[in-house]
């Protein structure tokens, strides 16, 4: 079919998706990403001459190049339509090149959302490439690649081979490190709390030990809750003060990537890879029957909260059609980006918010609608009017003994109607509604229960946690949060256990190195600010060369210097304790690209390995002979079986515990749940919760 203009995107689903919105006088073909980039066999960076990029072709995309010029040869107009953030413009910079195109031709195509109204006015109003961010994007690369291509040779040679190091990914190292550190060094405080059960007439309600003689008092030890107790005469306590107060509670705001990555974790249980997978798919459109194919969210990789007016007033009209006029904020809140925000497109929401989750379930998958109704609950939420909540404090007194019960319940849900933000911790608000007291009442103690408590190190980081130290330090942007977290785990610099980040002894290693001799690579401020830096290029305030010749100048004197002074690490094996069943040698444990495993010390004569295989302490509950192990999938992921596999197959993604159920005499295991971990039987009609 003839054709006048060739339209240029970088997904395949993408093509077909806009082709059918342009019609027969347009052709959509797709770049499938990148085309152009730095060799991959050597640094490609003229650093003598103001480092001047060589870009090549990148390998086994000849095929597409040469369809694309084939298509643009015999096509009135070229139109560049990549994502509209750097990597995209990059990419178009990179297209016009190789096609020979005019960078003062309008021919470039930007469009946050897939749907056909916002692709037809795109093409409406094309405009020029946009060097300012180009050279942002252009910047970026260059200094990854002369961190990575300087810093990695030198840790091959002293360390080991095939180790890496790069700009933000050892930020992130570092911060998961120095947490480790936090918790190896934490010294458990005691403390002690007294928590007070009590009624009136015939209602029960809890309160906490506050102070003594009207000033608050902590509890380091039991004797300072023997003194308090001791004081305690009675069951009758005195209320002598009853505040009650209205609170509003705003809804947030609509997702960024980062917070759309950290909630879905929260929520969802999703890895941050997956998120944005999964994003992607519904960005690049979902086939929905006879409406044909719709991108069903805005643009994903994106640190503003900024929404379009005409889609405040389309979620204000649905909103107040759907809950009332008391529901709609009308807009929402006027609020300000975070600094440093980009702000080149909007927040992610939904491309309508007339599409309900409800109404999409039979067109989407299982995660494409949990991640659908995420994104689309959230951002409805935000529109509406804050929740109102009634709050009661009251403090009951006896003989200089103070307690305090606070309670609250919903007056008016708002926003919670729809959406309320998951909490780091896991834990959930819960309304705590107390009885009608009044100055002057009379209650009475059902019991008084002191308890010892012991102060606990930081957490350790999880993907949610760790980007969100990333984004309030300043480090990385939207699109390098996946892929810093997907690095530092394939490089094993850290491991997943129980889904929190946990360094390597080769992790330790490496940062160890990089903090001692390139301290401004690990140094926060100093990313952060390399990351303002980058956004004045994008904003045509600086020049990137100007900014890169900064950072390297200091740069080449500190790897010059660790050239010369870093000695060579010998990574020991260690003995095994026992010999290979080959060749009688001893096995040593070695460390390898994915952990410790055992080795025969005989390599290379002999080539026997044999993964290291943890016991929990706990008899196989099926052959009784064996010990259950813990073992790792493909896929990584931890389950237990018999160590005499295959003569027992006994498999279980479920911890068990060692005992048996009271009920029908079957094994029990742990499982996870929500709030902590149950005890279970396998057979489904026993539970008991596991104490904290």
């Amino acid at each position: 079919m003839a054709y006048k203009y060739l339209v240029i995107v970088e997904s395949p689903a993408k093509a077909k998706t806009i082709e059918k919105y342009l019609g027969r006088n347009y052709k959509v073909m797709a770049s499938v990403g990148h085309i152009r980039d730095l060799p991959k066999s050597k640094m490609g960076i003229d650093v003598e001459n103001n480092y001047e990029p060589h870009y090549i072709s990148i390998r086994g995309k000849g095929d597409v190049i040469k369809s694309l010029k084939a298509a643009a040869k015999k096509a009135e107009k070229v139109f560049l339509a990549s994502d509209p953030d750097r990597e995209g413009e990059a990419i178009a910079w990179h297209l016009a090149f190789l096609l020979g195109l005019d960078l003062s031709d309008k021919n470039r195509v930007v469009f946050n959302e897939i749907t056909k109204e916002a692709v037809k006015a795109a093409f409406k109003e094309p405009k020029t490439i946009d060097v300012d961010l180009v050279d942002a994007q252009q910047a970026r690369r260059v200094l990854d690649r002369l961190v990575g291509y300087s810093i990695s040779p030198i840790l091959w040679r002293k360390v080991k081979k095939g180790l890496s190091a790069g700009r933000v990914q050892s930020v992130a190292l570092k911060i998961i490190i120095d947490r480790e550190k936090e918790i190896r060094d934490f010294i458990p405080e005691e403390y002690w709390s007294i928590d007070g059960n009590f009624k009136k007439e015939k209602k029960k309600f809890k309160a906490n030990f506050w102070g003594v003689d009207g000033k608050k008092k902590k509890l380091p030890d039991a004797e300072a809750v023997k003194e308090v107790t001791q004081r305690i005469d009675g069951k009758d306590f005195d209320v002598t003060k009853v505040e009650k107060k209205e609170r509003k509670r705003n809804p947030s705001l609509p997702f960024t990537t980062s917070s759309l990555q950290q909630e879905a974790a929260r929520k969802l249980n999703f890895r941050t890879r997956k998120t944005m997978m999964v994003a992607q798919q519904l960005y690049e459109g979902i086939a929905l029957g006879k409406q044909g194919t719709v991108g069903l969210i805005t643009y994903m990789r994106t640190d503003s909260t900024r929404i379009a007016d005409s889609a405040k007033n389309e979620a204000a009209e649905f909103i107040e059609k759907t809950y009332g006029k008391e529901y709609s904020a009308h807009g929402g809140r006027k609020v300000k980006n975070a600094q440093g925000a980009q702000d080149a497109h909007e927040a992610v929401r939904p491309s309508s918010a007339l599409r309900t989750p409800d109404e999409m379930k039979k067109y989407l998958d299982k995660d494409q609608l949990k991640l659908y109704t995420l994104i689309w609950s959230r951002f409805v939420a935000s529109q509406m009017t804050p929740a109102v909540l009634d709050t009661m404090k009251v403090t009951l007194e006896q003989n200089g003994v103070t307690f305090i019960a606070n309670g609250s319940k919903v007056k008016f849900k708002g926003f919670m109607q729809v959406y309320v933000e998951g909490r780091d911790d896991g834990k959930e608000d819960k309304e705590n509604i107390l009885p009608d007291l009044a100055v002057g009442d009379v209650v009475n103690s059902v019991d008084i229960e002191p308890k010892q408590h012991f102060t606990q190190p930081p957490a350790r980081y999880s993907e949610a946690t760790l980007i969100k130290a990333l984004e309030e330090n300043g480090v990385g942007r939207p699109s390098t949060y996946a892929p810093t977290l997907d690095t530092i785990q394939r490089r094993y610099y850290v491991k997943l256990a129980q889904k929190r980040f946990e360094p390597t002894e080769l992790g330790e290693i490496v940062n160890s190195l990089i903090v001692d001799f390139f301290p401004q690579i690990v140094d926060v401020h100093f990313t952060a600010g390399m990351e303002g830096d980058l956004d004045k290029v994008e904003e045509g305030k600086e020049d990137w060369i100007k900014v890169v010749d900064r950072f390297y100048k200091p740069f080449e004197v500190e790897l010059n210097k660790a050239e010369e002074q870093i000695e060579k690490i010998q990574i020991k094996d260690e003995p095994a304790g026992f010999d290979c069943d080959l060749c009688g040698h001893p096995m040593v444990i070695k460390l390898g690209k994915y952990g410790k495993f055992y080795a025969c010390s005989n390599f290379p004569e002999c080539r026997n390995t044999k993964p290291i295989i943890k016991e929990i302490g706990v008899t196989c509950p099926v052959c009784h002979e064996g010990q259950v192990v813990e073992r790792k999938s493909k896929k990584n992921r931890i389950f237990f079986g018999c160590n005499r596999y295959p003569e027992c197959d006994f498999t279980s993604w479920d911890k068990p515990v060692g005992r048996d159920c009271p009920k029908c005499g079957q094994y029990l295991v742990e499982k996870k749940v929500k709030g902590g971990k149950q005890v279970v039987c396998v057979n489904g009609d026993y539970k008991e919760n596991v104490q904290k």
